[in-house]
């Protein structure tokens, strides 16, 4: 499997709101793109002060690397990273992306 982490510096004026619409798209995705096993998205509660200014994410997990590279290259999911690309600061400098094989 593929855990597919992707971590967000949203403005501070972006509400909770709008970044669980963001979400909820992604986990739309779901239905929509074949081999997604989980996702799940919120806010970093870690207490240890080291998220580098990236204090929100999603984390998908694939069944394996071609699910991953079908999702990267679906229209859906260009859609939705569009979005979550526009709301970041500074764009895609924004976002920090990590895949891991679990």
């Amino acid at each position: 499997m593929i855990m597919h982490c992707v971590f967000i510096r949203f403005p501070q004026e972006t509400g909770s709101d709008e970044k669980q619409a963001l979400y909820d798209e992604i986990s739309a995705l779901k239905r929509v793109i074949p081999g997604i096993v989980d996702v799940k998205a919120g806010a970093n509660v870690s207490p240890e002060g080291l998220d580098s200014g990236y204090a929100d994410g999603f984390v998908v997990t694939f069944e394996d690397a071609a699910a991953r590279d079908a999702y990267l290259e679906h229209p859906d999911h260009q859609a939705v990273g569009a979005k979550i690309v526009a709301a970041a600061v500074g764009g895609i400098s924004g976002i920090l992306v990590f895949d891991m094989k679990i």
